[in-house]
């Protein structure tokens, strides 16, 4: 259950994570690269200070039409990448799923007036399991995933936050899964510039207060380099949830890598 003082249940915050690349824990080259975003999310069930009853992520690597929420029991495996070994296909994270809480996520989103749905097929993709491995490596808690909606409309995704918000006091953690910054094609040297100005925008931009915040993120596309930095806005979209779910609660920022791949400046951000 989750915990209480006094009586009183305790406000989980919320989080936007990089989820690093591909199946980067497996690998041990690719783990030293991610060696400040490994320490950045153990931390994290320390700085939460309680046992979540759940973790409800949303990846940048799943999108439907409408909003979906995993619901299966004993979710499978996606194996959303390509190039690497072949016992990276076989990684199994086991931990079961929140059949219950999916429904209750879903009825919260249907209740704001957006569309939603139960999927009972899905799976943990990478976004999910990459992570959950380094935060919760005994992979015993429970664990279900909410899609983005295609069209990645930030207000859309800012009032589905705003409608799971209750799952804070219900013992839910919930996890933006992407990356600030993604352009598979612009790695390198050549992200630096971009990379460092898009990251310093939304430095500044989580510092503001809740409506100003709320705003800009609204008009992000204005941000430097924006389109540059977000050809698909797939891995940014996760911190409209996020900051949603925790729309008055004050940002830090707990992950700040610069030089990643080369040129990559990335970082990620807690709620409350």
């Amino acid at each position: 259950m989750p915990a209480t003082i006094r009586g009183k249940r305790l406000r989980l915050p919320t989080y936007f994570i990089s989820h690093g690349g591909g199946p980067w824990p497996w690998l041990p080259d690719w783990r030293r690269r991610f060696v400040n975003l490994e320490e950045a999310l153990a931390r994290m069930p320390q700085e939460i200070g309680e046992r979540p009853r759940a973790v409800l992520v949303v990846s940048g690597h799943w999108e439907e039409a409408s909003f979906a929420v995993m619901a299966a029991a004993r979710p499978p495996m996606v194996y959303d990448y390509s190039g690497f070994p072949p016992e990276t296909y076989e990684i199994v994270y086991p931990a079961p799923g929140a059949p219950e809480l999916a429904a209750r996520a879903a009825s919260l989103i249907l209740a704001a007036g957006l569309s939603a749905r139960l999927d009972e097929t899905r799976g943990f993709d990478h976004g999910a399991f990459a992570p959950l491995f380094i935060m919760y490596p005994q992979a015993d808690i429970p664990i279900f995933q909410l899609s983005l909606q295609a069209g990645y409309d930030p207000a859309a995704h800012l009032a589905a936050g705003q409608a799971l918000a209750p799952l804070r006091e219900e013992g839910v953690l919930i996890v933006g899964s992407g990356l600030s910054y993604h352009n598979l094609q612009r790695f390198g040297p050549a992200a630096r510039e971009p990379s460092e100005a898009f990251d310093e925008w939304l430095g500044e931009t989580m510092a503001e207060s809740p409506a100003r915040r709320r705003e800009k993120l609204i008009a992000w596309e204005a941000a430097p380099y924006a389109r540059l930095c977000h050809p698909r806005e797939d891995h940014l979209a996760p911190l409209f949830v996020a900051l949603g779910a925790a729309e008055d609660a004050p940002a830090k920022r707990v992950y700040h890598d610069a030089g990643l791949f080369g040129g990559v400046t990335a970082s990620s951000y807690r709620f409350g």
